[in-house]
């Protein structure tokens, strides 16, 4: 069943953002009262009181016994709203609530146990929704609504229609998915370094050609050998070495 905390708030008379400031300066939590046909009617409470009152409940599904003016009602939190930096509550808006009038409201979906998905097959558990809606008695709130997740294998997933909730409409739809595994996600293989796949190359070794040697491709002429008989013409002059055969011009016949 729902739990049930009190708290004691004061009607506040100035409004706006600047009196909200002052009053949040003072210690104090701006909030607002409405519900069944009444005006909206500003409040302000402890702030320290407030915190703690919330410490260790669900506030979407706490009934929060006000006291205003030397009377109590019943409420509801609709709307908890917190400063965007510090956890702070800044405003507060309460809804009043009738033992014989149904209400909506949002519970959380707590899992209990650990699938066999994950136990056995490494899988993961992802809980896809948080919290549901339902239609209920204000006697018959509950805190929450808990799910059993223990047969889950890969790929099992349950859904709204899985839930049951004693004294209560489930107004969620019904096929919406609760929680799922999973397949476990793939290792990702590291891609080698470029300075591990890159391989060093041998350095290059180059001699410095000594004086006597011929340069690489330049063979010097083996000790010994005859040299080629120099021809002579008429006259006794050396005859000019045999023309190689010309390069046959492109296109062109041989002469």
């Amino acid at each position: 069943m729902a739990q049930t905390v009190s708290l004691s708030a004061a009607p506040r008379q100035a409004t706006g953002k600047g009196a909200a400031r002052q009053a949040r300066f003072h210690g104090k939590v701006p909030a607002v009262i409405y519900g069944h046909g009444r005006n909206a009617q500003p409040l302000e409470l402890e702030a320290k009181a407030l915190e703690k009152a919330l410490q260790g409940v669900e506030p979407a599904s706490t009934i929060i016994e006000l006291a205003v003016d030397g009377k109590t009602v019943k409420t509801l939190i609709r709307e908890i709203q917190r400063h965007p930096i510090r956890p702070d509550i800044i405003h507060v808006d309460f809804y009043e609530i009738h033992a014989a009038e149904k209400v909506k409201l949002k519970i959380p979906v707590h899992l209990v146990g650990s699938p066999d998905g994950v136990r056995n097959a490494g899988g993961v558990l992802d809980q896809v929704t948080r919290e549901v809606e339902i239609e209920v008695l204000p006697e018959n709130i509950p805190d929450r609504v808990e799910l059993d997740v223990n047969a889950l294998k890969i790929g099992d997933s349950l859904h709204v229609r899985d839930l049951s909730i004693a004294n209560a409409k489930i107004l969620t739809e019904a096929d919406l998915t609760i929680a799922t595994v999973v397949p476990p996600r793939a290792e990702e293989v590291a891609a080698p370094s470029p300075e591990a796949a890159t391989e060093v190359a041998e350095p290059e070794l180059i001699r410095k050609v000594r004086e006597g040697e011929e340069e690489e491709g330049e063979a010097a002429p083996e000790a010994g050998a005859a040299s080629k008989p120099e021809v002579k013409g008429a006259g006794g002059a050396a005859a000019p070495a045999k023309a190689e055969k010309a390069e046959k011009p492109k296109g062109g016949k041989e002469s």
